[in-house]
């Protein structure tokens, strides 16, 4: 007799997949969320808003996963999946409420499985974000055993007044950085071209350990300055690094003047560099040590890095707008 199983399905490690997230799921929940983990869909009370606007993004991790197989380590590419979609949408002003997950894979394994969302989850966590739902697709055939890709959705919150777009930015204003912890989850088609060994040491552990560091999450310091300082316009500094997220943000006839030496590059960037990439090529690839860019009037500076710096962040100044036709200068 054939069966879903003998196709390559396992329904029953699905099951124990559910039953070994169940817990970890509702430590994100908050009294807005309104369905268990299971309904058909999920329910989110939006709560009290004068003009609500809502903010959506999705992402996925990209081939950082690759490095994530071969160390055979899965708790933290959860954390990078949150983090590029919830620091997208702050770069609006928008809270995020709510997070869904797609992870698929070739054979299901209910652990691996596990591990993946308690990263989710701790990546929601770190961002205020409910995990109210998602998808677990297992297609034989179709992935190669023992890998699997993710990808996610969050929805932010903001009140209209108060969204962020960058259009209010001018000469004279100045550009914050908030450090990255690595390479985040950008670039790694690159670095897998350059780096195949991730078992030699690096900086006091090994060169995957380095690499599968996962992506900051900037919310709860931002939204924090938020309440205090008048940012004019925000950049997640991802895939394309400085030279093509900032000028995202930045109105026609401003320019971003950036000085390099005053990046605080990371070592295994220096060490990228090394391995043959020249400079610019990697200032338009990786984040090169800025995970976050704020621009907020040149008054505001000294509170902007004081604020930040009480909620954990070692911000610092990079550059400041000046008028010009490129967006941004990089020198």
């Amino acid at each position: 007799m054939i069966t879903y199983k003998s196709a390559g399905v396992d329904k029953e490690e699905g099951y124990k997949s559910v039953g070994l997230i169940k817990d970890m799921v509702k430590r994100t929940y908050s009294k807005n969320v309104l369905t268990e983990l299971g309904s058909f869909g999920a329910l989110y009370e939006l709560g009290k808003y004068n003009n609500p606007v809502l903010v959506s993004g999705t992402d996925g991790v990209g081939t950082k996963l690759k490095i994530a197989f071969e160390m055979n380590k899965y708790d933290t590419i959860g954390i990078d999946c949150v983090a590029m979609c919830v620091n997208d949408i702050l770069c609006h002003g928008a809270k995020p409420i709510f997070f869904l997950d797609y992870l698929a894979c070739g054979k299901l394994d209910a652990e691996v499985a596990a591990q993946i969302v308690g990263g989710i989850t701790d990546g929601c966590m770190q961002s205020y974000a409910a995990l109210v739902g998602g998808e677990t697709a297992e297609m034989p055939g179709f992935y190669e055993p023992g890998e699997y890709d993710i990808a996610g959705f969050a929805v932010g919150v903001v009140e209209k007044e108060d969204i962020i777009t960058g259009d209010k930015i001018e000469v004279g204003d100045v550009v914050i950085a908030l450090p990255s912890s690595g390479v985040h989850s950008n670039g790694f088609s690159l670095v897998r071209k350059l780096i195949t060994d991730f078992n030699t040491e690096f900086n006091g552990e090994s060169m995957g350990s380095t690499l599968l560091e996962p992506t900051r999450i900037y919310v709860k310091p931002v939204l924090k300055l938020l309440e205090s300082v008048t940012v004019k316009g925000m950049a997640h500094i991802t895939g394309g690094g400085l030279i093509e997220n900032l000028p995202r943000i930045i109105p026609d006839g401003l320019c971003a003047d950036i000085d390099t030496k005053d990046v605080r590059v990371l070592p295994i960037f220096e060490h990228i560099n090394k391995l043959g990439v020249d400079r610019m090529e990697m200032f338009g690839t990786f984040n090169m040590g800025v995970g976050f860019c704020i621009v907020v009037k040149k008054e505001d500076v000294e509170k902007t890095i004081a604020v930040l710096a009480e909620n954990g962040e070692d911000a610092y100044v990079i550059g400041t707008m000046i008028a010009g036709t490129e967006k941004i200068c990089l020198k």
